[in-house]
């Protein structure tokens, strides 16, 4: 197995979305059982197509964009299999240009800790995807904290869903997932006992974003992404917030496939959302940073 070393050119790439989904194997296996997918393709409005990993580094390749790809593995709660991490982490080492793969691992696991070892020991992932909604876990619960320390120790940034989701929107019972496991708020905890972390809080945070904004501004090892909404619908505070304060630790992030980078961009500029200052830095200077590809 070949370990993921980044070989990106920071330079020649225009941004960095840090906020990608690898939703299908080499062999068709999909990340989430189909009834589940059909209904998150109804909820974002989108027919497009589930690309494999090799074509979604095309994808990027061909915008001159670098992206962070990833899976979530929710097989306890969904008893679905998840698309394997370190096989992304396989694809990423090979299109490392474009690439770089975080790893996940569903901490109600038994083996939860070992297996975030492996990725990062064997499969060099850059760091780690949680959603506590349909993964079901309350991520402020003490007995996820040697699951964070590993990660703290790694000095690699872990990434949480947050606010409503599209995932098991409009099915009987939301598919029986909890909303509120993806208050922000519960992240807070985590950032005070872990302040070496770097932890980013995923999406607009409806219909909590001040709770994000707050933990933000107090926990300066906590950063916001900007994924899953198209920017015409992103409240006012998060989009002073990101234009002032916090302009240091907002990234830009896309939710591909199910919203594009394309459509992401096109978005922003319609509305003329963000300073000449800040939008180098949400683009591509603060991902940089944060994951360590320095010039």
């Amino acid at each position: 197995m070949t370990r993921y070393e980044p070989a990106i050119d920071v330079d020649a790439v225009t941004a960095i979305d840090t906020h990608v989904h690898i939703e299908i194997d080499v062999d068709g296996h999909t990340s989430l059982p189909t009834d589940l997918s059909e209904a998150a393709s109804r909820y974002f409005s989108t027919t497009g197509p589930r690309p494999d990993l090799d074509s979604v580094a095309a994808y990027y390749r061909e915008r001159r964009m670098a992206a962070v790809v990833f899976t979530v593995d929710a097989e306890t709660q969904l008893h679905h299999p998840p698309v394997d991490s370190a096989a992304i982490a396989q694809g990423a080492a090979r299109n490392n240009d474009v690439l770089i793969p975080y790893g996940s691992v569903d901490p109600r696991r038994p083996d939860a800790l070992q297996r975030i070892h492996r990725l990062l020991d064997e499969s060099g992932v850059r760091g780690f995807k949680f959603h506590p909604t349909v993964q079901g876990f309350d991520p402020s619960d003490p007995q996820w904290y040697p699951l964070y320390a590993a990660i703290q120790d790694a000095g690699v940034p872990a990434l949480f869903h947050t606010g409503q989701t599209g995932i098991g929107a409009g099915m009987p019972g939301g598919y029986g997932f909890r909303l509120a496991l993806s208050n922000p708020m519960l992240l807070d905890g985590v950032a005070a006992d872990f302040p070496d972390l770097q932890i980013i809080m995923a999406h607009p945070s409806v219909p909590w974003q001040d709770e994000a904004l707050s933990v933000a501004t107090h926990k300066h090892n906590t950063w916001i992404d900007l994924s899953g909404w198209s920017p015409k619908y992103f409240p006012a505070t998060l989009v002073r917030a990101a234009g002032s304060y916090l302009r240091s630790r907002i990234l830009f992030g896309s939710d591909f496939p199910l919203i594009t980078p394309d459509r992401w961009i096109a978005d922003v500029q319609k509305a003329d959302l963000f300073t000449a200052e800040a939008l180098p830095a949400i683009m591509k200077e603060n991902a940089m940073r944060l994951l360590g590809l320095g010039r």
